[in-house]
Protein backbone atom coordinates (compact mmCIF):
# COMPACT_ATOMS: atom_id res chain seq x y z
CA UNK A 1 0.00 0.00 0.00
CA UNK A 2 0.92 3.48 -0.53
CA UNK A 3 -0.19 6.18 1.93
CA UNK A 4 -0.29 9.55 1.38
CA UNK A 5 -1.02 12.20 4.25
CA UNK A 6 -2.13 15.57 3.66
CA UNK A 7 -1.51 18.64 6.31
CA UNK A 8 -1.71 21.68 7.25
CA UNK A 9 1.34 21.54 9.72
CA UNK A 10 4.40 19.64 10.09
CA UNK A 11 4.91 17.16 13.04
CA UNK A 12 5.76 17.87 16.40
CA UNK A 13 5.15 15.02 18.20
CA UNK A 14 7.43 16.36 21.15
CA UNK A 15 4.63 19.61 21.05
CA UNK A 16 0.95 18.29 20.76
CA UNK A 17 -0.39 14.84 21.16
CA UNK A 18 -1.99 15.20 17.92
CA UNK A 19 1.62 14.88 16.30
CA UNK A 20 2.53 12.03 18.60
CA UNK A 21 -0.55 10.20 17.41
CA UNK A 22 -0.47 10.44 14.06
CA UNK A 23 3.06 9.08 14.64
CA UNK A 24 1.64 6.33 15.80
CA UNK A 25 -0.02 5.71 12.78
CA UNK A 26 2.59 6.00 10.39
CA UNK A 27 4.67 3.34 13.01
CA UNK A 28 1.65 0.93 12.22
CA UNK A 29 1.74 1.12 8.47
CA UNK A 30 5.38 1.04 8.58
CA UNK A 31 5.17 -2.24 10.31
CA UNK A 32 2.67 -3.32 7.50
CA UNK A 33 5.67 -2.31 5.12
CA UNK A 34 3.41 -0.06 3.61
CA UNK A 35 4.77 3.29 1.82
CA UNK A 36 4.12 6.35 4.08
CA UNK A 37 4.13 9.61 2.92
CA UNK A 38 3.58 12.87 4.12
CA UNK A 39 2.80 16.09 2.10
CA UNK A 40 2.14 19.46 4.25
CA UNK A 41 0.92 23.25 3.35
CA UNK A 42 2.99 24.27 6.56
CA UNK A 43 6.31 26.57 5.94
CA UNK A 44 9.29 24.05 7.50
CA UNK A 45 9.60 24.37 11.48
CA UNK A 46 12.68 24.09 13.41
CA UNK A 47 10.51 21.51 15.57
CA UNK A 48 9.06 19.87 13.23
CA UNK A 49 9.96 15.54 13.51
CA UNK A 50 12.38 14.44 10.67
CA UNK A 51 10.26 12.03 8.93
CA UNK A 52 12.78 11.53 6.11
CA UNK A 53 14.94 9.90 9.32
CA UNK A 54 12.36 7.28 9.61
CA UNK A 55 11.96 6.65 6.21
CA UNK A 56 8.74 8.82 5.29
CA UNK A 57 9.21 10.79 2.46
CA UNK A 58 7.93 14.44 2.72
CA UNK A 59 6.77 16.61 0.60
CA UNK A 60 5.39 20.44 0.25
CA UNK A 61 1.81 21.03 -1.32
CA UNK A 62 -0.04 24.01 -1.42
CA UNK A 63 -3.69 24.72 -1.05
CA UNK A 64 -5.79 26.34 -4.09
CA UNK A 65 -3.28 25.29 -6.79
CA UNK A 66 -4.09 23.21 -9.89
CA UNK A 67 -0.58 21.45 -9.44
CA UNK A 68 -2.07 19.50 -6.91
CA UNK A 69 -3.79 17.45 -9.33
CA UNK A 70 -1.23 16.88 -11.85
CA UNK A 71 1.07 15.56 -8.37
CA UNK A 72 -1.98 13.62 -7.16
CA UNK A 73 -2.81 11.35 -10.44
CA UNK A 74 0.72 10.69 -10.98
CA UNK A 75 1.46 9.78 -7.28
CA UNK A 76 -1.80 7.72 -7.29
CA UNK A 77 -1.81 6.17 -3.45
CA UNK A 78 -3.95 3.89 -2.69
CA UNK A 79 -5.07 6.03 0.49
CA UNK A 80 -5.35 9.55 1.14
CA UNK A 81 -5.46 10.90 4.90
CA UNK A 82 -6.57 13.87 5.46
CA UNK A 83 -5.61 15.11 8.96
CA UNK A 84 -7.98 17.59 10.25
CA UNK A 85 -11.26 18.32 8.85
CA UNK A 86 -10.40 21.41 7.48
CA UNK A 87 -7.96 19.68 4.84
CA UNK A 88 -10.29 17.37 3.54
CA UNK A 89 -12.38 20.88 2.56
CA UNK A 90 -9.35 22.12 1.19
CA UNK A 91 -8.40 18.74 -0.76
CA UNK A 92 -10.68 16.02 -0.44
CA UNK A 93 -12.78 17.22 -3.74
CA UNK A 94 -9.33 17.15 -5.58
CA UNK A 95 -8.91 13.45 -4.19
CA UNK A 96 -12.56 12.10 -4.94
CA UNK A 97 -11.88 13.83 -8.82
CA UNK A 98 -9.20 12.94 -9.60
CA UNK A 99 -8.13 9.35 -7.66
CA UNK A 100 -11.65 7.86 -7.64
CA UNK A 101 -10.19 4.54 -6.26
CA UNK A 102 -8.36 5.69 -3.78
CA UNK A 103 -9.70 5.13 -0.29
CA UNK A 104 -10.52 8.71 1.82
CA UNK A 105 -9.62 8.46 5.55
CA UNK A 106 -10.52 11.47 7.77
CA UNK A 107 -8.16 11.95 11.22
CA UNK A 108 -10.59 14.17 12.95
CA UNK A 109 -7.77 14.00 16.00
CA UNK A 110 -10.72 15.71 18.19
CA UNK A 111 -13.87 16.84 17.39
CA UNK A 112 -13.68 21.12 16.40
CA UNK A 113 -17.28 21.41 17.16
CA UNK A 114 -17.56 20.08 20.62
CA UNK A 115 -14.18 21.73 21.59
CA UNK A 116 -15.30 25.32 20.24
CA UNK A 117 -19.16 24.96 21.99
CA UNK A 118 -17.74 24.01 25.25
CA UNK A 119 -15.22 27.12 25.12
CA UNK A 120 -17.84 29.28 23.87
CA UNK A 121 -19.96 27.99 27.15
CA UNK A 122 -17.11 28.72 29.20
CA UNK A 123 -16.50 32.50 27.94
CA UNK A 124 -20.06 33.28 28.58
CA UNK A 125 -20.08 32.09 32.23
CA UNK A 126 -23.19 29.00 31.50
CA UNK A 127 -23.08 25.21 30.99
CA UNK A 128 -22.77 23.57 27.85
CA UNK A 129 -25.68 21.81 26.67
CA UNK A 130 -25.67 19.85 23.33
CA UNK A 131 -27.47 22.23 21.90
CA UNK A 132 -24.67 24.27 21.41
CA UNK A 133 -23.30 21.81 18.81
CA UNK A 134 -25.78 22.97 16.28
CA UNK A 135 -23.13 25.26 14.53
CA UNK A 136 -21.53 25.98 11.15
CA UNK A 137 -18.56 24.59 12.55
CA UNK A 138 -20.52 21.15 13.07
CA UNK A 139 -22.01 21.11 10.04
CA UNK A 140 -19.07 21.78 8.32
CA UNK A 141 -16.87 18.87 10.31
CA UNK A 142 -19.98 16.61 9.93
CA UNK A 143 -20.21 16.92 6.05
CA UNK A 144 -16.32 16.30 5.93
CA UNK A 145 -17.04 13.08 7.49
CA UNK A 146 -19.92 11.82 5.51
CA UNK A 147 -17.68 12.65 2.27
CA UNK A 148 -14.69 10.64 3.43
CA UNK A 149 -15.22 6.86 3.12
CA UNK A 150 -14.01 6.31 7.20
CA UNK A 151 -13.32 8.45 9.92
CA UNK A 152 -10.96 8.24 12.62
CA UNK A 153 -12.10 9.10 15.97
CA UNK A 154 -10.20 9.15 19.19
CA UNK A 155 -12.62 9.36 21.54
CA UNK A 156 -15.30 6.72 22.80
CA UNK A 157 -17.45 9.65 23.65
CA UNK A 158 -17.28 11.43 20.72
CA UNK A 159 -18.01 8.20 18.86
CA UNK A 160 -21.25 8.08 20.31
CA UNK A 161 -22.09 11.93 20.12
CA UNK A 162 -21.41 10.92 16.52
CA UNK A 163 -24.20 8.73 16.49
CA UNK A 164 -26.90 10.01 18.87
CA UNK A 165 -26.61 13.79 17.67
CA UNK A 166 -25.58 13.65 14.36
CA UNK A 167 -26.84 10.18 13.37
CA UNK A 168 -23.66 9.39 11.72
CA UNK A 169 -23.70 5.24 10.67
CA UNK A 170 -21.10 3.71 12.87
CA UNK A 171 -19.56 1.85 9.24
CA UNK A 172 -18.14 4.97 8.21
CA UNK A 173 -16.84 5.54 11.59
CA UNK A 174 -13.68 3.78 13.25
CA UNK A 175 -12.76 3.87 16.94
CA UNK A 176 -8.98 5.02 17.46
CA UNK A 177 -7.69 6.07 20.28
CA UNK A 178 -3.56 6.60 21.57
CA UNK A 179 -1.90 3.66 21.46
CA UNK A 180 1.13 2.47 23.77
CA UNK A 181 3.15 -0.42 24.20
CA UNK A 182 1.53 -1.01 27.67
CA UNK A 183 4.28 -3.94 28.13
CA UNK A 184 7.26 -1.57 27.48
CA UNK A 185 9.94 -1.20 30.59
CA UNK A 186 9.45 2.29 31.79
CA UNK A 187 12.18 3.75 34.46
CA UNK A 188 9.90 5.22 36.81
CA UNK A 189 11.48 7.76 39.62
CA UNK A 190 10.39 7.08 43.39
CA UNK A 191 7.70 9.74 45.48
CA UNK A 192 10.65 10.79 47.54
CA UNK A 193 13.06 11.62 44.58
CA UNK A 194 10.22 13.82 43.58
CA UNK A 195 9.02 17.40 43.62
CA UNK A 196 7.03 20.38 42.53
CA UNK A 197 3.74 20.15 40.42
CA UNK A 198 3.72 20.28 36.50
CA UNK A 199 1.28 21.53 34.11
CA UNK A 200 1.93 21.00 30.39
CA UNK A 201 0.82 21.46 27.01
CA UNK A 202 0.94 23.29 23.63
CA UNK A 203 -0.15 27.30 23.67
CA UNK A 204 -1.39 26.85 20.12
CA UNK A 205 -4.18 25.07 21.44
CA UNK A 206 -6.82 26.99 23.54
CA UNK A 207 -7.82 24.70 26.58
CA UNK A 208 -4.22 24.68 27.50
CA UNK A 209 -4.05 28.22 27.57
CA UNK A 210 -7.16 28.61 29.74
CA UNK A 211 -6.15 25.90 31.44
CA UNK A 212 -3.14 28.01 32.87
CA UNK A 213 -4.92 30.80 33.14
CA UNK A 214 -7.79 29.27 35.48
CA UNK A 215 -4.22 27.58 37.54
CA UNK A 216 -2.49 30.53 38.20
CA UNK A 217 -5.80 32.97 39.17
CA UNK A 218 -8.12 30.50 40.82
CA UNK A 219 -5.96 27.08 41.77
CA UNK A 220 -2.61 27.84 42.74
CA UNK A 221 -2.55 30.43 45.18
CA UNK A 222 -4.74 27.74 47.17
CA UNK A 223 -2.25 25.23 46.98
CA UNK A 224 0.37 28.10 47.62
CA UNK A 225 -1.65 28.23 51.20
CA UNK A 226 -1.12 24.69 51.89
CA UNK A 227 2.45 24.24 50.51
CA UNK A 228 4.35 27.65 50.83
CA UNK A 229 7.36 26.24 49.18
CA UNK A 230 5.97 24.14 46.55
CA UNK A 231 6.18 25.45 42.79
CA UNK A 232 4.98 24.90 39.74
CA UNK A 233 6.81 24.39 36.35
CA UNK A 234 4.93 25.20 33.33
CA UNK A 235 5.78 23.75 30.57
CA UNK A 236 4.76 24.28 26.75
CA UNK A 237 5.71 24.64 23.53
CA UNK A 238 4.78 28.27 21.72
CA UNK A 239 4.52 29.82 25.41
CA UNK A 240 2.74 33.24 24.16
CA UNK A 241 3.53 37.06 25.79
CA UNK A 242 0.29 36.38 28.36
CA UNK A 243 1.83 33.21 29.29
CA UNK A 244 5.19 34.74 30.18
CA UNK A 245 4.49 37.50 31.76
CA UNK A 246 2.72 35.30 34.40
CA UNK A 247 6.22 33.95 35.42
CA UNK A 248 5.87 34.13 39.09
CA UNK A 249 9.05 32.59 40.79
CA UNK A 250 8.25 34.41 43.89
CA UNK A 251 4.87 32.84 44.44
CA UNK A 252 6.13 29.66 42.68
CA UNK A 253 4.58 30.17 39.70
CA UNK A 254 7.27 29.70 37.56
CA UNK A 255 6.83 29.55 33.33
CA UNK A 256 9.72 26.94 31.61
CA UNK A 257 8.77 27.17 27.94
CA UNK A 258 9.42 24.46 25.72
CA UNK A 259 10.52 21.27 27.15
CA UNK A 260 13.12 19.35 25.43
CA UNK A 261 12.33 15.98 26.49
CA UNK A 262 8.09 16.43 27.95
CA UNK A 263 8.68 12.71 29.86
CA UNK A 264 11.62 13.42 31.58
CA UNK A 265 9.59 16.84 33.20
CA UNK A 266 7.06 14.92 33.80
CA UNK A 267 8.87 11.88 35.21
CA UNK A 268 10.55 14.47 37.67
CA UNK A 269 7.35 15.88 39.14
CA UNK A 270 5.25 14.40 42.07
CA UNK A 271 1.68 15.91 40.64
CA UNK A 272 0.58 16.87 37.08
CA UNK A 273 -2.05 19.78 37.19
CA UNK A 274 -4.77 20.12 34.29
CA UNK A 275 -7.72 21.72 35.43
CA UNK A 276 -8.81 21.49 31.96
CA UNK A 277 -12.32 23.56 31.81
CA UNK A 278 -13.19 22.93 27.76
CA UNK A 279 -11.95 20.53 25.51
CA UNK A 280 -12.10 17.60 23.14
CA UNK A 281 -10.91 14.31 21.83
CA UNK A 282 -8.40 12.67 24.47
CA UNK A 283 -5.70 14.39 26.96
CA UNK A 284 -2.67 13.49 25.70
CA UNK A 285 -0.64 15.44 28.63
CA UNK A 286 -2.74 12.69 31.07
CA UNK A 287 -1.36 9.91 28.71
CA UNK A 288 2.11 10.58 29.17
CA UNK A 289 1.68 11.49 33.04
CA UNK A 290 0.04 7.99 33.29
CA UNK A 291 3.83 6.42 31.32
CA UNK A 292 5.66 8.46 33.49
CA UNK A 293 4.09 7.18 36.37
CA UNK A 294 2.76 10.90 37.26
CA UNK A 295 -0.40 10.93 38.69
CA UNK A 296 -2.45 13.91 38.01
CA UNK A 297 -5.43 16.32 39.32
CA UNK A 298 -7.56 17.20 36.28
CA UNK A 299 -11.22 17.44 35.59
CA UNK A 300 -14.35 15.77 34.25
CA UNK A 301 -13.25 17.33 30.91
CA UNK A 302 -9.85 16.01 31.35
CA UNK A 303 -10.66 12.64 31.87
CA UNK A 304 -13.36 12.45 29.17
CA UNK A 305 -13.01 8.93 27.75
CA UNK A 306 -10.06 8.50 29.33
CA UNK A 307 -10.84 5.66 31.69
CA UNK A 308 -13.51 3.78 31.58
CA UNK A 309 -14.93 2.57 34.18
CA UNK A 310 -11.92 2.30 35.87
CA UNK A 311 -10.31 4.45 38.81
CA UNK A 312 -8.01 7.69 37.65
CA UNK A 313 -4.88 8.37 37.97
CA UNK A 314 -4.95 10.92 40.81
CA UNK A 315 -8.20 13.33 41.25
CA UNK A 316 -11.28 14.22 39.49
CA UNK A 317 -13.12 17.63 40.55
CA UNK A 318 -14.60 20.42 38.76
CA UNK A 319 -14.54 22.76 41.77
CA UNK A 320 -11.39 25.31 42.25
CA UNK A 321 -11.10 24.92 46.12
CA UNK A 322 -11.81 21.33 46.38
CA UNK A 323 -9.19 20.77 43.29
CA UNK A 324 -6.63 22.29 45.38
CA UNK A 325 -7.48 20.58 48.06
CA UNK A 326 -7.03 17.06 46.75
CA UNK A 327 -3.98 18.05 44.67
CA UNK A 328 -2.55 18.54 47.85
CA UNK A 329 -3.46 15.63 49.34
CA UNK A 330 -2.03 13.33 46.10
CA UNK A 331 1.39 15.67 46.81
CA UNK A 332 1.73 14.84 50.47
CA UNK A 333 0.25 11.20 50.53
CA UNK A 334 2.38 8.66 49.62
CA UNK A 335 -0.05 6.04 50.02
CA UNK A 336 -2.59 8.15 48.14
CA UNK A 337 0.06 8.69 45.43
CA UNK A 338 0.86 4.73 44.60
CA UNK A 339 -2.49 3.92 44.26
CA UNK A 340 -2.51 6.09 42.09
CA UNK A 341 0.30 5.45 40.15
CA UNK A 342 -0.82 1.75 39.81
CA UNK A 343 -4.75 3.07 38.24
CA UNK A 344 -2.55 4.39 35.82
CA UNK A 345 -0.77 1.53 35.22
CA UNK A 346 -3.97 -0.60 34.53
CA UNK A 347 -5.51 2.14 32.33
CA UNK A 348 -2.81 2.07 29.90
CA UNK A 349 -3.00 -1.59 29.75
CA UNK A 350 -6.69 -1.72 29.74
CA UNK A 351 -7.97 1.47 27.59
CA UNK A 352 -4.68 2.48 25.65
CA UNK A 353 -3.08 -0.94 24.80
CA UNK A 354 -2.17 -1.09 21.24
CA UNK A 355 -2.47 -4.78 20.82
CA UNK A 356 -6.47 -4.17 21.03
CA UNK A 357 -6.39 -1.73 18.19
CA UNK A 358 -3.44 -2.23 16.23
CA UNK A 359 -4.33 -5.34 14.12
CA UNK A 360 -8.31 -4.46 13.96
CA UNK A 361 -7.67 -1.10 12.20
CA UNK A 362 -5.20 -2.62 9.50
CA UNK A 363 -7.98 -5.32 8.73
CA UNK A 364 -10.62 -2.37 8.46
CA UNK A 365 -8.43 -0.43 6.10
CA UNK A 366 -7.42 -3.71 3.98
CA UNK A 367 -11.21 -4.51 3.95
CA UNK A 368 -12.68 -1.01 3.15
CA UNK A 369 -10.19 -0.95 0.50
CA UNK A 370 -11.05 -4.44 -1.16
CA UNK A 371 -15.09 -3.54 -1.19
CA UNK A 372 -14.26 0.39 -1.59
CA UNK A 373 -17.57 0.06 -3.96
CA UNK A 374 -19.92 -1.29 -1.94
CA UNK A 375 -19.22 0.16 0.65
CA UNK A 376 -19.79 4.15 -1.22
CA UNK A 377 -22.94 2.61 -2.13
CA UNK A 378 -24.04 2.71 0.92
CA UNK A 379 -23.28 5.85 1.95
CA UNK A 380 -25.88 7.90 0.47
CA UNK A 381 -25.54 11.10 2.12
CA UNK A 382 -21.44 10.88 1.30
CA UNK A 383 -22.66 10.46 -2.20
CA UNK A 384 -25.14 13.63 -1.74
CA UNK A 385 -22.52 15.62 -0.50
CA UNK A 386 -20.07 14.80 -3.07
CA UNK A 387 -22.53 16.00 -5.62
CA UNK A 388 -21.57 18.82 -8.10
CA UNK A 389 -24.33 21.04 -7.36
CA UNK A 390 -23.02 20.98 -3.31
CA UNK A 391 -19.83 20.92 -3.73
CA UNK A 392 -18.88 24.51 -2.75
CA UNK A 393 -15.45 23.51 -1.17
CA UNK A 394 -14.52 22.94 -4.91
CA UNK A 395 -15.77 25.85 -6.75
CA UNK A 396 -15.00 28.29 -3.94
CA UNK A 397 -10.83 27.11 -4.24
CA UNK A 398 -11.26 27.59 -8.13
CA UNK A 399 -12.52 31.02 -7.45
CA UNK A 400 -9.54 31.80 -5.76
CA UNK A 401 -6.96 30.04 -7.56
CA UNK A 402 -8.22 32.36 -10.49
CA UNK A 403 -7.98 35.15 -9.03
CA UNK A 404 -4.29 34.34 -7.54
CA UNK A 405 -3.24 34.34 -11.33
CA UNK A 406 -4.31 37.83 -11.92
Amino acid sequence: MKILILSTVWLEPNSTAAGSRMLQIIHLFQQQNWDVHYASTAADSPFAMDLQGIGVETLHIKVNDKAFDSFIQEFDPDMVIFDRFMVEEQFGWRVAKYLPNALRILDTEDLHCLRYARQLAVQENRVFEEEDLKSDSAIREVAAILRSDVSLIISSFEMELLRRVFKVEVDFLHYLPFMVDADKQRTIKPFAERQHFISIGNFHHAPNLDSVKYLKSDIWPLIRQQLPTAELHVYGAYTTQQVLEMNDPKNGFIVKGRAKEAFEVIGNARVLLAPLRFGAGLKGKLLDAMQCGTPSATTSIGVEAMHGELPWNGCVTDDANEFAGKAVELYLDETQWHIAQQNGDTILKEIFNAKFYSEGFIERLTELKTNLIVHRRANFMGQLLQHHTLRSTEYMSKWIEAKNKI
